[in-house]
């Protein structure tokens, strides 16, 4: 039976795609051992239990030299652990999983994946100067690119970049993080109870949920409210106080939720199918290239597509080409007010046309657009590769 260690130095849970990846491989047989660390936020997101699925996270620790010490303690525990489990795969998530990626790079017997679900952002002039500790991981990221077995993103615009950064341009693969064919809902018919409810789930910060959403809210009728799923960030802790009380001020405190996180997919998923309009903002300008190539790197829109949702999306370019002239969404600038309303009252007064494009989606969803499909070239490959390791080994 093969086996693989997954590696994050984050909750492994707070990544769809390794959720999704983990259990095809756990279903075809293969022995999953994840190996992460707690994150503030996140804690209390986990995977769903599964026979073949293992995981292994060090304690969350602080801010500051700790985090130093615990960093380097994260990669030889993790290096050590793989090597003693008898994994002859790792699957390294992101340039922080690097350091360790490469060394068990080194040792015959173990070959590695890279999935690179956030790129780093040296390029933005907020880092024209890397720290030494930076340039150390960059340093190790082209390492592993350059031995890596595969190597795997979410998105072209990041595959391309990729490619520049690191000088490997064969065997990398584009995979969108879409949701499983299980996750998709049955076919909806008619809103939920006559309110019309807008969906937002992820992090809360102002880039993905803006306060002028509040705002449009406030121009919108009394049934149109707004429930806002998801966690603080270390770079924005009090933002989810400063959503509440402008709400209070807008006088529709009665009209918004903010729930908090959910553990599972299975009860965000629960909590998506109650809803009607899903909102995917990103900034119109930004100089952060996970911004900038959005389009397949985020699950939000395909969940909620999943569930049966129209879209709300930023008026994009990539956006626009992938949801709105595919008739899933509807494109809208996420700073004015205005827009975002007038786009609600327009689905609120045709509620045939918003679930007809939320049909739409769940379709594509269903035959398309799901991780079985996205993921095969990965899975066939890590086969045939297994096969021929295991004949050598």
């Amino acid at each position: 039976m093969p086996r693989i260690a997954y590696i994050q130095y984050t909750n492994p849970a707070g990544y769809p795609s390794l959720e999704h990846s983990s259990r095809l491989l756990a279903d075809s047989g293969w022995k999953v051992h994840f190996l992460g660390t707690g994150i503030d936020g996140v804690e209390s997101l986990h995977f769903p239990s599964h026979p073949n699925i293992t995981v292994r996270q060090l304690s969350t620790c602080p801010p500051g030299w700790r985090l130093k010490v615990h960093y380097a303690w994260f990669t030889l525990w993790s290096s050590f652990w793989t090597l003693c489990s008898g994994c002859s795969w790792v699957y390294a998530s992101d340039p922080l999983a690097c350091p360790a990626g490469s060394l068990l790079s080194f040792v015959p017997w173990i070959r590695v994946v890279y999935h690179e679900h956030d790129s780093p952002t040296v390029n933005s002039p907020a880092n024209v100067d890397p720290s030494r500790f930076m340039r150390f991981v960059l340093w190790m990221r082209r390492a592993l690119s350059g031995r890596a077995a595969l190597c795997v993103l979410p998105n072209e615009q990041r595959v391309k970049q990729f490619t520049s950064d690191t000088g490997r341009d064969t065997g990398v693969l584009c995979i969108w993080n879409c949701p499983m064919k299980n996750e998709v809902s049955p076919s909806r018919s008619s809103l939920n109870g006559g309110d019309l409810w807008v969906l937002y789930h992820g992090s809360l910060v102002p880039s993905r949920l803006p306060k002028t959403v509040l705002e449009a809210l406030a121009l919108l009728p009394e049934q149109v409210k707004l429930r806002a799923i998801g966690y603080e960030t270390a770079g924005h802790k009090g933002y989810l106080e400063q959503l509440r009380s402008h709400a209070t001020t807008l006088g529709i405190s009665h009209r918004v939720e903010f729930p908090g996180t959910v553990p599972t997919r299975d009860e965000l998923f629960a909590r998506c199918r109650q809803a009607d309009i899903g909102l995917a903002f990103m900034p119109q300008k930004s100089h952060d290239i996970n911004e900038q190539a959005m389009t397949g790197a985020s699950n939000k829109p395909f969940d909620y597509l999943a569930c049966g949702l129209a879209l709300l999306v930023s008026d994009l370019p990539d956006w626009r080409a992938l949801y709105v002239d595919n008739g899933y969404a509807l494109a809208v600038d996420p700073a004015d007010p205005a827009s975002i309303a007038t786009a609600v009252r327009g689905l609120l007064e045709h509620p045939g046309e918003l679930r007809a494009m939320g049909e739409r989606g769940r379709q594509r969803i269903l035959h398309e657009w799901n991780y079985e499909q996205q993921f095969a070239p990965v899975l066939q490959r890590l086969r045939g590769l297994n096969l021929y390791v295991t004949s050598c080994h």
